[in-house]
């Protein structure tokens, strides 16, 4: 096929792998647990910045997708995709992208400030037009979101169901806090936390009058528990498509689930207990890692446990070695990122590893931020 090569080997470094196995073997796991439990799954692709792999996902039965700004929902939208979803707070000043993309996609958006829904309100009206929101609930990240225990909430809720332009469809939340989870039962209580908030918010809402279509979660790590809660309509994952270092210490994949690599090469073994890699910064992301027990560095070498990247430059990544190492100038290694979302967003391109062979994958969709 145009832009295939014949191996890794002929790639140059540093160079961003995705091995397609893997990730087809994550898309169908997750899949298959939403539809067990149920619920409809609307990945994130925020993971992958991708149309071709956002199509892998709806072709498995996603029922849409969800973008992080309006400028990767235009890039989705542009390569067909007809039912988007922005878990963010759009600011009125963007209405005439809102309305240009009303034309040719489903789009839905979260508001959870009255003032920025009466603002909506007006500019929907004003174009004559009609798009869905979603009240974001704080479910103990304390990011964006109402508070749920607030005594105005209910008059909020009532209130922007009810403004002309909007469709109130429900409530959505984000369990970020999971990410910060130190044990497999810490993590499992949050997830059922937010199940027992979202659930006692839309029956609250419903006793008032208010309809709620719609509860939808979200996060890769507590997806195994959250998958089973009933409370649930729609679940929204992102990183499990390529998982990545973090997600291996908060037990959510193992090492082989992790679908995205760095290739990198040695660039310099300047003493015994050093060497350097060509995948600073630029490659590899400044991010720590998070999990049940410390995952100090910014990565890890596979098949190197007494390799730690302890500290990345621009073009460099510095890496102690414990003991001794047979790598020299010229070896390459892989590296699990930590986070992979954002390795996503800092090369245009990635490398779609299947089999023997290798062929470019654009990142369509990477840089778009606002």
């Amino acid at each position: 096929m145009p832009g295939t090569l014949d191996s890794v080997d002929s790639l140059r470094t540093p160079a961003v792998l995705i091995d397609k196995a893997a990730a087809l073997r994550n898309l169908d796991r997750m899949q298959a647990a939403a539809n067990a439990g149920g619920i409809r799954l609307r990945p994130h692709t925020k993971t992958h910045k991708s149309p071709v792999i956002a199509r892998w996902q709806i072709d498995r039965g996603a029922t849409g997708i969800c973008c992080a700004k309006l400028g990767e929902a235009e890039v989705f939208a542009d390569a067909g995709f007809t039912d988007i979803r922005l878990p963010y707070p759009i600011n009125p000043s963007n209405a005439d992208r809102v309305v240009a993309l009303l034309d040719r996609t489903r789009l839905s958006f979260i508001v959870d400030n009255l003032a920025v829904a009466r603002q909506w309100s007006t500019e929907m009206t004003r174009a004559g037009r009609m798009v869905d929101v979603l009240i974001k609930v704080d479910v103990g990240f304390h990011r964006c979101g109402i508070d749920p225990d607030s005594r105005e909430a209910l008059r909020m809720f009532k209130e922007i169901a009810e403004l002309p332009g909007l469709t109130f469809r429900g409530l959505l939340s984000h369990a970020g806090q999971t990410y910060h989870a130190h044990s497999e039962d810490e993590l499992r209580r949050m997830a059922d936390a937010e199940a027992r908030t979202l659930s006692d918010l839309a029956e609250r809402c419903r006793k008032n009058g208010v309809a709620v279509e719609e509860v939808s979660a979200g996060a890769t790590p507590p997806a195994r528990f959250s998958l089973t809660q009933k409370e649930f309509t729609e679940y929204r994952p992102g990183n499990y498509v390529y998982f990545d270092r973090t997600q291996v210490a908060l037990g959510a994949a193992a090492v082989d689930d992790c679908a995205l690599t760095v290739l990198a090469t040695v660039v310099s073994k300047p003493a015994r207990d050093r060497i350097i890699l060509d995948s600073g910064s630029k490659t590899l992301t400044n991010d720590g890692a998070r999990g049940f027990v410390p995952a100090p560095g910014f990565g890890a070498v596979i098949g190197h446990d007494n390799l730690l990247v302890e500290r990345l430059s621009e073009e460099h990544a510095t890496v102690k070695v414990t003991g001794s190492t047979a790598l020299e100038p010229g070896d390459r290694v892989r590296i699990i990122p930590n986070h992979s979302c954002v390795v996503s967003n800092l090369v245009d391109q990635a490398w779609l590893v299947d089999g023997d062979t290798v062929e470019p994958l654009a990142i369509a969709a990477r840089g778009k931020i606002t």
